[in-house]
This record gives C-alpha cells, structure tokens and sequence, in this order.
C-alpha cells in the first residue's frame, strides 16, 4: 500500500537573541506571531519534563516563541542558555538539514527587506529556466546565521515541468 503524503507541521531554529528574531521573522517575513516568548525552565511541569525528554538533564532553561506561515506552516524559534554560534552554519555535506525555503513572488523585494534587516545574501539571484519560466531562487541567512532559500513560485510549480531535463 503507498503511503498518503504527509503535510509538514513546523520547523525548529535555535538563535541568540529570541525578541530580535521573533521580530525579524515577523516583521520582515510577516510570519504570525502564535505565542510571544516565553520561558521554560528544567523542572517537573510537563513541558519541563518534555523538554529533559528531548534534551537531555541539564539544559537548564531556555526561551521559545511560536510563529506561523501564511499557509500554516509552525516557525517555532529557541533561545538556548549558553547559545553558540555553529562553526560552519552551512555545512551542506554534513547529514541533516542545512535550509528551509519560504515563497514570495516578490523574491528581490523580500531579499532587500531581509538585508536591510541585517540579513546576508548567499548568492546571485538565479533563474531555473532562462527566457523560458520566471521563476528564481536565491540563499539567504537570517541575520543570527540560518540559512533558508527563497522561492519566487512553488515548488510544485518550480519542479513538476521536469526540471533539468
């Protein structure tokens, strides 16, 4: 029997400063704000025990805020105690995720808004199919170091025609 596909429910970003982020990914990106940041610490509530769970004994504490896409997709934002910033924050060849994607059809007026916020420009803005279908792409980094993609059409749309044939 084939699987049904499976929707997508959120994704985790550590970062130094929870308040600077939450305000980026909202302000810049226009992500809702779900819940304002708070804070958990390790202790016997459920959500303490949850995260021991998760982490392991002695994390001590840590901030988290929730934020929602336009079509619902969970950015849930951490702000660990004793944060570091990674060595590489772009170790592609490394297993695990290495970036996420978000979607505007304005992709260069997204991509100046998340410079002028402090944000980095990975690359040139790049077509898929050149005088044929508009649609670009470009690598970017939050201004705390995470690495996401953006899209200026869907990913359906941006692959379903049989992309690099």
């Amino acid at each position: 029997m084939t699987p049904t596909p499976r929707t997508f429910s959120h994704i985790g970003l550590s970062v130094p400063d929870l308040d600077a982020a939450v305000a980026f990914y909202s302000g810049v990106l226009g992500f809702y704000v779900l819940m304002q940041p708070s804070t958990v610490t390790e202790d016997d509530s459920a959500i303490g025990v949850m995260c021991t769970d998760v982490f392991g004994p002695g994390w001590d504490r840590l901030r988290i805020a929730h934020l929602s896409t336009g079509d619902g997709i969970g950015i849930e934002l951490f702000e660990f105690a004793g944060n570091h910033a990674a060595a590489d924050n772009f170790d592609f060849r490394r297993h695990g995720t290495f970036h996420f994607a978000i979607q505007d059809p304005d992709l260069e007026g997204l991509l100046a808004r998340i410079v002028a916020a402090g944000g980095r420009q990975r690359m040139t803005v790049r077509e898929y199919f050149p005088g044929e279908k508009p649609y670009r792409m470009v690598y970017v980094e939050d201004p705390f170091g995470n690495v996401f993609e953006l899209y200026s059409h869907s990913y359906e749309l941006t692959y379903s025609a049989g992309a690099y044939s």
